[in-house]
């Protein structure tokens, strides 16, 4: 007798509950409103401080393990490499964003500005290219920041040994309840990020403070250095040689200035307000970072013996930490171990949160994300195994990560430099391109240079560039039959014209010379293929497509006048969902059945008829119309007719 139970099924209720649940708060963006030039205000904004604290978890956490990465990149030369990136960052990185703030004020960032100098498919694909990194930079800041916040988790003196080998676990279980939080529903929660970097960099003053003062009474230590650095290097000249060629390895340190234009929206106040306060915000995280970098950096190089810092020493990832609990006893490094801890964990959902508001901004409004990408859920998902790959394949480790996480950062950066020195120079303002030029240069240098001493991040920026491409086509290609049109408006004459007609009858023209041969011609076309007559109150109806890589738009019917014909001009993507939705709307504003009328397209490739609809939104018209109709609307009866001749 067999007593085994048959597998359960998911029953039908049980998988559209699950449904509802993972697609909570799907919404269709609104190109009047998701456009590269225009983002609805927040309900909610605060002081630029505040706002600051937000993109400080970011910024402020790296000094979580931006020390020790710098003393394993630079040695005894850590202190000078360090104040030559703070240069970079104080007379760089930041001109570079408070430039970017002003121009791109609603808080899409470089990207957007590269895309509006960059019209049509190149400014696109260009696009495209970048979220490749802006995705490297972001992910890559959740695993190297819980693999660091669980460097600190297994060194403290109170978890036992016995866990010392759970690096993987841990930084995987940090991820999960990271991942975990979003999917219950993660608010912004400005008032938190203010508490944690308060405390953090409260913290971060007394171990520093503690740090410099060992330094200086102990002057045998500074003596020590100073005698490696000139057993090592010859001369300072060769000091700052060497020192720029390791800087890129310490581009971690400029992390936060991308995040930091992305809030934008939420400072308080008018446009200019907005702007003013976003560079009070850049100037004072960049003034506050460049201190901690510089001390931080000469007391833990002074003061850590350089074999703690190496894989498996107790300042690997953790330098400060080692000072707190060095100098201020276990009960305050603990307490500095939690603080670290809660702020890289913070820092982790400050990038989840940044990938979640980069996806509806630029994907869907291209197209190029399937309809699901607008809920937060799904996309949680996909981003949170995508963090468990990156973290089995880096092991976990905070040093490995550093290549890919600078190349991330890096190329942001770049691209930013480059949108402000081409702006710059459209806008016939020489003296200011030059300097943003020159930094273009130095940053394209150190990208460069990442990229060659340390391969794998690009190597992981194009795959997720590749990843990014390929399901941004696929995704547009199946959505191409769909009506993309937001909003359809008639002008006064159009509408007089569809009122006066009896019957709608549209005759499909490619517009050319416009010339009174040209309609005379279509009109006596109609007569012979569908034995239509002038007097019919035939329309022509005209459709131009001024950039076909944008994918919905606003229609906006013209009615005009030209050699006794009546015309209906509109500009549109594409000729085909257009035509489609034009249809539909006089449809239920006439309650009319509209007729569409063409002539067959020349014979050709299917092949190459389908590629130009998806680049240059024409193609073979008259079905593609039909099949955006029928899609549209299921019931036959109610649905326009596509006459074909």
């Amino acid at each position: 007798m067999n007593t085994s139970t048959p597998p359960r099924t998911v029953s039908a209720h049980e998988e559209s509950t699950l449904r509802r649940w993972l697609l909570h708060g799907l919404s269709r963006s609104d190109a009047k409103t998701t456009g590269p030039h225009h983002e609805e205000t927040p309900g909610h904004q605060h002081p630029w401080w505040q706002v600051m604290c937000l993109t400080g978890v970011d910024y402020f956490s790296t000094l979580g393990y931006q020390p020790g990465i710098a003393a394993l990149a630079a040695g005894a030369l850590s202190p000078i490499a360090t104040l030559l990136l703070v240069a970079l960052t104080l007379f760089g990185a930041l001109p570079t964003y408070r430039a970017v703030a002003k121009q791109s004020p609603h808080g899409l960032g470089s990207l957007s500005m590269l895309e509006s100098l960059l019209p049509g498919w190149r400014g696109k694909l260009l696009v495209l290219f970048l979220l490749g990194f802006v995705a490297t930079a972001f992910i890559v800041t959740i695993t190297l920041s819980a693999a660091d916040a669980t460097a600190h988790v297994l060194h403290n003196p109170f978890v036992p040994e016995s866990f010392s080998g759970w690096q993987v676990p841990v930084t995987l279980m940090l991820i999960a309840a990271l991942g975990a939080v979003f999917l219950i529903g993660f608010s912004e929660a400005i008032s938190i990020a203010v508490v944690l970097v308060a405390v953090y960099l409260a913290l971060n003053v007394v171990v520093v403070a503690v740090a410099v003062q060992h330094v200086l009474i102990e002057p045998a230590l500074v003596a020590d250095w100073g005698a490696a650095l000139t057993a090592e290097h010859s001369s300072p000249i060769a000091m700052i040689a060497v020192s720029l060629y390791v800087m890129p390895k310490l581009a971690l340190g400029l992390s936060g200035f991308e995040t930091g234009v992305a809030v934008m929206p939420l400072v308080k106040g008018d446009l200019a307000r907005r702007i003013a306060g976003t560079r009070k915000l850049l100037t004072t995280a960049a003034l506050i970072m460049s201190g901690f970098l510089i001390t931080s950096s000469f007391a833990t190089t002074v003061l850590i013996p350089a074999a703690e810092f190496a894989e498996g020493g107790k300042a690997n990832g953790r330098a400060l930490a080692y000072l707190a609990h060095e100098f201020l006893g276990d009960w305050f490094g603990t307490a500095y171990d939690i603080s670290t801890i809660a702020i890289l964990w913070f820092a982790g959902a400050s990038a989840l949160a940044g990938l979640l508001n980069i996806v509806p901004r630029y994907l869907p409004r291209y197209g190029m994300a399937p309809d699901w990408s607008r809920a937060t859920r799904p996309m949680v998902l996909v981003f949170t195994a995508i963090s468990f790959a990156i973290t089995l394949v880096f092991d976990a480790d905070v040093e490995s990560q550093g290549g890919a996480y600078a190349t991330g950062v890096l190329a942001l950066i770049l691209s930013a430099a480059i949108a402000v020195t081409l702006s710059a120079w459209s806008a016939g303002r020489r003296r200011a391109a030059l300097p943003f030029g020159v930094i273009t240069l130095i940053f394209a240098y150190a990208t460069v240079a990442n990229i060659i001493e340390r391969p794998d991040g690009l190597v992981i920026a194009l795959l997720f560039v590749l990843a990014i491409v390929v399901t941004s086509l696929i995704s547009r290609a199946t959505r191409s039959t769909e009506l993309r049109v937001t909003r359809i408006s008639l002008d006064d004459a159009a509408r007089r014209y569809i009122n006066e007609a009896g019957e709608i009858h549209l005759i499909a023209n490619e517009p050319h010379a416009r010339d009174c041969k040209e309609y005379v011609d279509k009109a006596r076309e109609a007569w012979e293929l569908h034995r239509l007559r002038t007097g019919e109150g035939l329309i022509f109806l005209e459709v131009t497509v001024p950039d076909a890589s944008e994918f919905e738009s606003e229609l906006r019917v013209i009615g005009e006048e030209r050699h006794g014909f009546r015309i209906l001009r509109m500009e549109s993507p594409t000729v085909a969902n257009s035509i489609a939705a034009l249809l539909l709307y006089l449809r239920d504003e006439t309650g009319k059945t509209p007729h569409v009328y063409f002539h067959w397209a020349a014979e050709g490739n299917p092949i190459g008829a389908l590629l130009r609809y998806l680049v240059f939104g024409g193609g073979d018209i008259p079905p593609l119309t039909r099949e955006v109709l029928r899609q549209a609307e299921p019931d036959p009866a109610r649905r326009p007719l596509v006459h074909v001749g």
